[in-house]
C-alpha cells in the first residue's frame, strides 16, 4: 500500500492519524522511528523526541516483532504476533491503570512527498477489541430482540388485518342486506301466496272426492266439478307447483351463494373454479346491479387456480360494486377472464363516469374515497390490492372520464411453496 502526493496528502494522512485510537509508528529507510501518533506518546508514556532517529527495538526491547521479516514480504501484511504482545503500555482506565498488550495490527510501505521509502506499523490494544467484541454481541442481543418484536407486531398487524378484512366483508354484505332480502323476499312471497292458492284448490279437490261417496248419480259428480272448475284448477296446479319450485331454487341459490360466498374462518390456499366463484358473487350482488347495469360475460377457458375462494369472491364483490356506483343511469358491466402461461387473469369493466387522472394513484390508499358521506369506507378497494398482494398478484386498472374503468387482476395458477404452507 503506497500513499503517494497525488493521490493523498501527507498533512492529511498525517491529521487522520493523530485521530484514530490505535498506535501509529513511522519509520524511515534503515527503520529508525520517525513519528508516532498522539496515541502512542499517550499510552507508551515516552516522548516522541527521545525516540526519533532511534530503532524500534530500542525503544520497545520487550517487543516481538521482526520488521525486516516483513520487509522482505514487499507488500502490505497482516503481522503475526501469535498471541505475543508487542508492547507492554500503562493505560489509564478512568483512574485506574492497567497494562495493556499492543499487538501489530497492520506493517506497510509507502513513499513520502519527497519520494522516499518508508514504512508504517499500526498497533491495536487487544483488550479493547474484546470489549468491542463485547460490546457487539450485546448490540447484537438487542439487535435480535428487537427482530423479535417487530415480528410480534408484524403478526399482530396481520391479524388486526385479517380482522379488519373480515369486518369489511361483512360491512360490505350488511350494505347488500336490504338488496339480499329483496332478492330473497320476492321468490319467498310468490311462495307464499301460491301456498294459498293451492290450499283452496286442495279444498275444493277434496269437496269433489268426497262426494263420489255421496253422490246419487255420475252426473252429480260432473256437475259438481264444473261448478268447482276443475279443468281450471288440474291446469292450473301444474303451474303453480312448478312456479313454487322456481321460487324455492332461487331462494336456495341465494342462500348458497352467501354460504359460498363468505366462508369467513376460510385461509387455506386450495385449487378454486374462479368462474363458479364470480357467478356466486353476482347472485349475491345481483339487487345491486340488475337496476345500474347489464351484465355481459366474456369467460375465456380456465384452469383451477390455487388461491383463498372466499377472499377472491371480495375483490369480485368490491370492484362489481364500484362498478354500480360508478354508474349514473343505466349502463353495462362485462366480466372477461383469460389464461396466459403461468397467470390467470379476472375483468371488470363499467361504462361508468371514469376515474380522473389524478386520483388514480390513490384509489388504493386506505379510507380514500370519492363517495358521497355514508356510501363507502374508502377500504374496498384499499383491501382488495391487500388480497391480491397476498395471492402474489396485481391489480391494473384503466380509465377514461366519461367513458368507464377497466381493473384487471393477475393471479398466479399455483401459489409460491412458501405461501401455500
Amino acid at each position: 500500500m503506497y500513499f503517494t502526493e497525488n493521490r493523498i496528502s501527507w498533512v492529511y494522512v498525517q491529521s487522520l492519524a493523530e485521530r484514530v485510537d490505535l498506535g501509529l509508528i513511522i519509520f524511515d529507510a534503515t527503520l529508525t522511528i520517525q513519528h508516532w501518533n498522539a496515541f502512542m506518546t499517550l499510552h507508551s508514556g515516552k516522548a516522541l523526541s527521545d525516540a526519533q532517529g532511534r530503532f524500534f527495538d530500542e525503544i520497545f526491547p520487550e517487543a516481538a516483532l521482526n520488521l525486516e521479516q516483513l520487509i522482505k514480504k514487499e507488500q502490505a501484511t497482516l503481522a503475526d504476533s501469535q498471541q505475543m504482545p508487542l508492547i507492554r503500555l500503562k493505560t489509564k482506565n478512568g483512574e485506574q491503570e492497567r497494562l495493556a498488550f499492543l499487538q501489530s495490527t497492520f506493517f506497510f510501505p509507502f513513499n513520502a512527498p519527497d519520494g522516499t521509502p518508508h514504512y508504517g506499523l499500526i498497533l491495536q490494544d487487544p483488550n479493547t477489541i474484546y470489549e468491542t467484541k463485547d460490546q457487539f454481541e450485546a448490540a447484537l442481543k438487542a439487535l435480535r430482540h428487537k427482530q423479535d418484536e417487530q415480528t410480534q407486531l408484524l403478526r399482530k398487524l396481520e391479524a388486526a388485518n385479517n380482522q379488519l378484512l373480515q369486518s369489511e366483508k361483512l360491512a360490505a354484505i350488511g350494505q347488500l342486506a336490504a338488496g339480499v332480502a329483496h332478492e330473497i323476499n320476492n321468490p319467498i312471497g310468490y311462495v307464499f301466496s301460491n301456498l294459498k292458492t293451492l290450499g283452496g284448490y286442495v279444498h275444493d279437490l277434496l269437496k269433489i272426492i268426497d262426494a263420489v261417496d255421496s253422490a246419487s248419480t255420475l252426473d252429480d259428480i260432473r256437475q259438481l266439478k264444473k261448478s268447482l272448475e276443475y279443468e281450471y284448477i288440474r291446469s292450473d296446479v301444474e303451474a303453480v307447483i312448478s312456479e313454487s319450485e322456481d321460487g324455492i331454487d332461487r331462494v336456495k341459490r341465494i342462500i348458497g351463494a352467501l354460504k359460498d360466498f363468505s366462508h369467513i374462518e376460510e385461509e387455506e390456499f386450495r385449487p378454486a373454479n374462479l368462474h363458479r366463484g364470480i357467478d356466486t358473487t353476482l347472485n349475491v350482488v345481483n339487487n345491486e346491479l340488475k337496476y345500474k347495469a347489464g351484465v355481459v360475460k366474456e369467460y375465456g377457458n380456465l384452469p383451477e387456480v390455487e388461491c383463498i375462494p372466499s377472499q377472491i369472491n371480495q375483490v369480485i364483490m368490491n370492484l362489481l360494486v364500484n362498478s354500480a356506483h360508478a354508474i349514473e343511469q343505466f349502463g353495462r358491466i362485462t366480466l372477461r377472464s383469460g389464461h396466459e402461461k403461468e397467470w390467470v387473469w379476472l375483468e371488470i369493466e363499467d361504462t361508468g363516469k371514469g376515474i380522473e387522472p389524478k386520483l388514480l394513484n390513490r384509489i388504493f390508499e386506505p379510507f380514500f374515497t370519492t363517495k358521497p358521506v355514508g356510501k363507502g369506507t374508502g377500504l374496498g378497494l384499499a383491501l382488495s390490492y391487500s388480497i391480491i398482494q397476498k395471492h402474489h398478484g396485481r391489480i391494473e386498472v384503466f380509465s377514461e372520464v366519461g367513458q368507464g374503468t377497466r381493473f384487471r387482476v393477475w393471479l398466479p395458477v399455483q401459489q409460491p411453496i412458501e405461501a401455500s404452507k
